[in-house]
């Protein structure tokens, strides 16, 4: 199958891509791992409906995408792109693949990794995994729940689960306490998003109602045998101990940047939302021809502006491939330039608000749970002469898992930095390899069969 666009991933940006594109006359090829579009921020949003302006705008895209005459595969995980444009897939154990002129990867995020002693347990997981939970089963926290960390995810998940009966025992905040008064110098500029504010002061009322506690805290611990049994922090100048039977944690979200990786895409760090990105242009082009990236892949603006920047990136494909000419493209791109400037005026606010602050491990503490490699081992690693994550790999091991460093790759590179005494920028990222993804022996063997893969 020979297109003019294959879009991986159908999240805000990626569903608005494709309306776009289709609307200029593209042939438009959509992959997604989930069960239906929507992304991780508008997951079962078809199933649940609106319960907000913003929901009935989100519904009103997604009505629009199912109507707008793309193809689309469901469950689909993308393993293997080749610098022909052929993108290799799975779906139901059996193998497809697909070519295009121009590739957009329009991944989303994954959540940042927050590892604190005692984080593998079990009983403690991610702020955004319990949403999940929620969104598409309806599992509810219940027992002796607490929720630490920071961000608006976290003020989002607490207030959706109270409103759906889930019981909290108290959240605590995590974020550094003297944030507020450096971000105030951004405030003016946020105040032209100022729904946001007001959604989040809304949040915040809505789970004091409640009577959940809200703590500042610092230096948390989750304590255990076989499981989550108590959780440790100190506030108001104290260690307090807590019984907990699940714990969840988040620390804000980056950008998904395996596939972008596996390319070859350029990336940098960014030192305000302390992760990788891919550096692409005004337009979404990486360092990669034919690649573009959009939304919040290429660096965390929220759902409203991934999916301005999805219409944005479609416009340049349309544009690249001859259907419209510059000056065209630029017309109509100018009023979602407007709009997107207003989407982003609250990032600065909110980026110092909740910066990452850079943790301070003890060496016991596991940072890559799939090859359970330590601080400590990392630390080491760095007295004898490593310079970067993949030189890690030959020296611990980390990274090397299944994930191949989706979770462990953004502290990683924070601790080496720190055990080097050198900023995290001048830390080599992983290279990620193909297939991004675990894949079977006969799903390779039918793709051989389909062609070469220069990929693998």
């Amino acid at each position: 199958m020979d297109l003019d666009l294959i879009i991986v991933g159908a999240g805000p940006a990626g569903v608005s891509a494709a309306i776009e594109a289709r609307a200029h006359g593209l042939s438009v090829l959509v992959l997604d791992d989930n069960p239906a579009p929507g992304g991780r921020i508008w997951q079962a949003l078809e199933t649940r409906g609106a319960q907000d302006q913003d929901d009935a705008d989100a519904l009103r895209i997604l009505q629009a995408f199912r109507g707008c005459g793309v193809h689309a595969h469901w469950c689909a995980t993308v393993w293997a792109i080749e610098p022909d444009g052929t993108v290799f897939w799975s779906t139901d154990h059996a193998a497809h693949s697909a070519r295009a002129q121009r590739i957009l990867l329009a991944t989303g995020t994954t959540e940042r990794p927050m590892p604190i002693p005692g984080w593998t347990l079990p009983g403690v997981m991610t702020v955004g995994g319990a949403q999940i939970a929620l969104k598409t089963a309806g599992l509810l926290p219940g027992g002796t729940t607490w929720i630490a960390g920071q961000g608006p995810l976290l003020l989002l998940y607490t207030v959706q689960a109270l409103r759906a009966g889930g019981r909290i025992a108290g959240v605590l905040d995590l974020s550094d306490g003297t944030a507020p008064l450096r971000a105030l110098r951004h405030l003016p500029a946020a105040f032209a998003a100022a729904g946001e504010l007001r959604k989040g002061l809304a949040w915040r009322r809505e789970i004091a109602r409640a009577g959940v506690r809200w703590i500042s805290a610092t230096d948390l611990r989750a304590i255990g045998d076989d499981r989550l049994a108590h959780i440790e922090f100190r506030a108001g100048g104290r260690r307090h101990r807590e019984a907990a039977d699940l714990l969840l944690l988040h620390d804000g979200v980056i950008p998904s940047v395996q596939l972008t990786g596996a390319l070859g895409c350029a990336h940098l760090w960014d030192t305000a939302q302390h992760c990788w990105k891919p550096v692409v242009d005004a337009w979404g082009a990486t360092s990669v021809p034919h690649i573009l990236v959009s939304g919040d892949g290429a660096g965390v603006w929220g759902a409203a502006a991934a999916a301005v920047r999805g219409r944005i990136t479609a416009i340049a494909v349309v544009h690249a491939l001859g259907h419209i000419d510059t000056a065209m493209r630029d017309t109509a791109a100018a009023p979602l330039r407007a709009l997107l400037a207003r989407h982003r005026a609250v990032r600065p606010f909110l980026d110092v608000l909740y910066r990452p602050r850079t943790p301070y491990l003890d060496d016991a503490t596991i940072v890559c749970r799939c090859e359970e490699v330590t601080v400590g081992a990392i630390r080491e690693a760095a007295r004898l002469g490593c310079l970067g994550c993949n030189q890690l790999k030959a020296f611990t091991r980390c990274g090397m898992g299944s994930c191949q460093g989706r979770m462990c790759a953004a502290t990683v590179a924070e601790v080496l930095a720190a055990a080097r005494s050198v900023p995290v920028r001048e830390i080599e990222p992983y290279r990620a390899r193909f297939p991004t993804k675990p894949v079977t022996v006969g799903e390779v063997a039918e793709a051989l069969a389909s062609g070469p893969m220069a990929a693998l």
